[in-house]
């Protein structure tokens, strides 16, 4: 048995830059993010400016926080080994029913909401059902409610718009209210910030700690104390941005429900069981029922977890828009894919992240933001947009069957330890974001 391996000693080697953000491998594992930096640092160039005025980013996350909140749900299904086509319709569907909720029953605004989760619920439990229990294919089970929900929506809305309540609109359209003394920002987006700052300290002290106590090997601690300065620099001014906006703006409550999920459902995926299974079904699905894992209900939960969370979006576009109308939703499942596979994930499942496709859905929301702000027409941003996915994706393929590293594998993969990342296809651990080949799951797997 090996000795352990302690944190290194020394001053400054260059080397050890590429431990800066997660661990061995060269600078290609920054992947996506550093072509979202490079996309922002674009736009704000072409665009003179524009790009990063505070009015400009609070209206980047109002208007494509529910396609981050689809990503967030469908980057599970995809990791699972499956599809969902019919997120838009499921979207609209509960929207027309939420608004016809308050407008002719009589229902609260929080009343309505709730509503709208039962619904996504119940909408997803008999998606879900098919899937798993009957063995439909995903594809074709969403595909046909991608049909049935939008032919529900017109039929039950009578393809007309029907208007929401003012309370509801929060949700869509709402801010973080003005509080304390005035400082020329809005003080809670500032606190806000703050404490996400105190979060990423936490969580690097921490890391380094159990690094120590389970004798893996650590980066040196200039790296641990650089990487939290660039961080939370990079939040601190996000944070003066979307504080200093116009009066009566700030970080918009739909940006408020989007961190919330993508804490939550980073958490979920991976730190707990289901978490795990999930992976373990996307790699290898008899593998994963042999170590014991039951991968209908891991089925079932992902695909009732989609509808969920596409009423979710409904909703928040619904609030944004004032009213629900019989287009609500269209082409939302491709935006939700593309963000998805973009941020890293796999098409044959057990790879991907959240945090992936969060930014994978940044990447196409900068993108469509700044091609607008330019004025380029409807028709050339689609295009635009399906080269961008076209690219992200074959350049990650071209070079995964080249024999070099992956720079979506290394971007997704979480650092062991310190050790370099690999795209080794003889690798039977099933790590979340990190995936597993068709070989046997290990036999302690949890249950």
């Amino acid at each position: 048995m090996s000795a352990p391996i302690t944190e290194k000693k020394g001053g400054f080697d260059v080397r050890d830059l590429k431990n800066l953000f997660g661990g061995g491998g060269s600078l290609k594992q920054f992947g996506i993010l550093g072509a979202l930096v490079v996309i922002i640092i674009f736009f704000q160039i072409w665009t003179g400016g524009k790009t990063l005025q505070p009015g400009n980013i609070i209206n980047i996350v109002q208007q494509y926080s529910y396609i981050l909140i689809l990503a967030i749900g469908m980057v599970m299904v995809i990791i699972a080994g499956h599809i969902d086509l019919s997120v838009g319709s499921v979207a609209a569907f509960t929207g027309i029913i939420v608004a016809l909720a308050m407008k002719d029953w009589n229902f609260p605004w929080w009343a309505g909401i709730l509503l709208g989760l039962v619904v996504g619920a119940l909408i997803g439990a008999w998606q879900g059902f098919w899937v798993a229990y009957i063995g439909v294919p995903a594809f074709i089970v969403t595909l046909a409610g991608m049909l049935i929900w939008r032919g529900g929506n017109q039929f039950i809305g009578d393809s007309a718009t029907v208007p929401v309540a003012g309370e509801f609109q929060t949700i869509g359209k709402g801010y973080l209210p003005e509080v304390g003394p005035n400082l020329g920002f809005n003080n809670l987006t500032m606190l806000l910030g703050l404490v996400v700052v105190l979060i990423l300290v936490a969580l690097e002290v921490r890391g380094r700690r159990t690094r120590k106590v389970m004798g893996a090997s650590s980066s040196p601690l200039w790296t641990s104390i650089l990487r939290v300065v660039i961080l939370g620099g990079v939040v601190m001014v996000a944070a003066y941005l979307f504080a200093t906006g116009r009066v009566g703006t700030s970080f918009p409550v739909s940006g408020i429900i989007l961190v919330l999920l993508v804490v939550a459902y980073s958490f979920l995926t991976n730190n707990t069981i289901i978490g795990r299974h999930i992976y373990a079904v996307g790699g290898n699905k008899h593998a994963a029922e042999l170590s014991g894992v039951n991968s209908k209900k891991v089925n079932f939960f992902v695909m009732m977890n989609m509808s969920v969370l596409a009423a979710l979006a409904g909703m928040i576009f619904v609030a944004r828009s004032q009213a629900s109308g019989p287009f609500d939703g269209t082409g939302w499942e491709l935006d939700a894919i593309a963000a998805v596979f973009i941020g890293g994930a796999a098409v044959s499942g057990g790879i991907g992240t959240v945090a992936g496709s969060i930014i994978g859905g940044l990447v196409m929301a900068v993108l469509s933001n700044g091609l607008a702000l330019k004025g380029i027409s409807s028709d050339l941003v689609q295009i635009i947009k399906g080269l961008v996915l076209l690219i992200a994706v074959g350049v990650d393929v071209f070079n995964k069957t080249q024999g070099r590293p992956s720079i979506i594998g290394l971007m997704t993969r979480k650092d062991k330890g310190g050790a370099a990342p690999t795209d080794d296809a003889t690798s039977a651990q099933v790590t979340p974001g990190g995936g597993t080949p068709d070989t046997a799951v290990p036999a302690d797997l949890p249950k």
